[in-house]
């Protein structure tokens, strides 16, 4: 049973302001990184001549650029402070999101093209030409936005390690990771509308002020964190009574190591170098849970509009699509419960964090397997697959936030940021593999009118890809089993 100093006064709950921050830092994460995808298929692609290629590529670059950001990232937050380490992050990654409003600007100015409606009517060469040069700068916005938002996450899981014990943790992870599912809920009833409207009163083609208007969201916030921000000893809003809450895995392993054994306090502040990181079994197992599965969520993530309109025929900006989306992001929400779960295993049988968390995970492991019907009942209504992918997404997210609490249960609080980072710059490998296969496989189920399973064209290369997604999540928990199975410190 956890324990901590009692103190003679009412606990502050200051560390859930810090928990809401993160939520807001993430939602913005979401919004900024969905708005290409609900606009490129219905007000870029057409003025850029793009395919389901160019598009896979653009989100393929992406992702492998955020996976080598995310190797840095970590290793940035840990040495610069949680502080300013965040304010960098999401300043640059705002400013990128702004910057995707100037493509079409650049490719105009580029090919000595005079305005949107010139590139529009473009046929043959020229529009390959605009397709290409488009995608390039579309390549470069994307490479400073995933350099930016690299750092989120490796930060957020610091600040949690920072302002809630262990106990706490999968669930106050579990609370502002759902910032990922509000912002992608917010965004198809917010984004489409926005380009739709600045598109109506002349505004370029509307996407770009889109861009604009969410990537701004992240300035906002920065200008809170500066007012809010501070560890839990230096912050006048943390009382000592909530401090003594938040320290208690610290007061506890002190009172066990009276006979001058090492503290939890030395634990978490021993340093581990980079390439020692790389050394430990428990750094292979986060590689590996996030390699698995992030490529999975990132595909439902940046397809799910396109498969909207490309099996069903319904745009992105029509009320069908966007009630489609916004249920199955509603659903999603579900992931908040997720991380309780662990909590409630250690409470009722005293096991040790890590394995509630590995029991939790394997039950998580096991609802994506209903991707495997999301075809098939699609054709009997749209609803189905969308309740499914859904359900599967809600078990994406628990399982996310457990397997980043994983991290702070055996590293040093030191290094927690640069583990979250590798394990980012694994799930960032798995999306640019899955985003580019994707849009290579779509295309060339379409023009080969492709016949899997009894689908055809498009229909059978998504459920190709939605089949590969049912059964990572299983395949990554059995590697993390086979690398760490049971609790076990990292020790330098």
């Amino acid at each position: 049973m956890n324990t901590f100093r009692k103190v003679d006064e009412k606990m502050t709950n200051f560390r859930w302001v810090i928990c809401g921050m993160l939520f807001f830092a993430t939602t913005v994460n979401y919004l900024d990184r969905q708005v290409l995808s609900l606009t490129w298929k219905d007000f870029i692609a057409p003025e850029f001549h793009w395919t389901d290629s160019n598009y896979g590529d653009i989100t393929a670059i992406f992702s492998i650029v955020y996976a080598i950001a995310n190797l840095f990232a970590g290793r940035f937050i840990d040495w610069m402070g949680t502080k300013k380490g965040y304010l960098w992050s999401i300043f640059i990654w705002s400013a990128g999101a702004c910057l995707h409003a100037l493509c079409g600007w650049a490719t105009e100015v580029t090919l000595g093209i005079h305005n949107a409606t010139e590139m529009l009517s473009a046929t043959g060469a020229v529009a390959s030409t605009i397709a290409i040069t488009s995608v390039y700068y579309f390549i470069a916005a994307r490479i400073v936005l995933g350099a930016g938002e690299a750092g989120n996450f490796p930060a957020a899981i610091k600040v949690t390690a920072e302002y809630f014990p262990k106990k706490d943790r999968a669930f106050s992870t579990s609370i502002f990771n759902a910032g990922s599912t509000i912002g992608a809920l917010i965004a198809p009833v917010s984004i489409p509308p926005l380009a739709r409207y600045f598109q109506s009163i002349g505004v370029g083609n509307g996407w770009e002020m889109a861009f604009v208007v969410i990537g701004a969201l992240g300035f906002v916030w920065m200008g809170l964190w500066m007012f809010l921000y501070k560890k839990p000893n230096a912050n006048p809003h943390v009382n000592a009574a909530e401090l003594a809450y938040i320290e208690q895995d610290n007061n506890e392993q002190e009172a066990k190591s009276s006979d001058s054994q090492t503290t939890n306090s030395d634990f978490d502040n021993q340093k581990i170098s980079f390439l020692q990181c790389f050394k430990f079994p428990q750094t292979w197992a986060v590689f590996f849970g996030k390699f698995m599965t992030d490529g999975v969520w990132w595909f439902y993530l940046f397809w799910t509009p396109a498969y909207i309109s490309d099996v069903y025929g319904f745009s992105s900006d029509t009320a069908t699509a966007q009630m489609l989306i916004f249920v199955l992001y509603a659903i999603t929400m579900l992931s908040i419960y997720g991380g309780k779960l662990p909590t409630i295993i250690i409470n009722k049988t005293g096991k040790n964090p890590y394995v509630a968390r590995m029991q939790a995970m394997f039950i998580f492991a096991l609802f994506p397997l209903l991707a495997l019907f999301a075809q098939p009942l699609g054709n009997y209504s749209y609803w189905y697959p969308i309740i499914i992918i859904g359900i599967a997404g809600a078990a994406h997210q628990s399982w996310s936030a457990n397997i980043y609490s994983v991290v702070g249960d055996m590293f040093p609080k030191s290094t927690i940021a640069t583990i979250i980072g590798i394990g980012g710059m694994a799930g960032g490998i798995g999306s640019f593999f899955i985003n580019m296969g994707s849009g290579r496989l779509f295309d060339y189920a379409a023009e080969t009118n492709m016949v899997f399973m009894g689908f055809e064209g498009k229909a059978a290369g998504y459920f190709i890809i939605f089949s590969i997604c049912a059964v990572a999540y299983l395949i990554g928990w059995i590697i993390m089993k086979i690398l760490v199975p049971k609790y076990k410190l990292v020790k330098v």
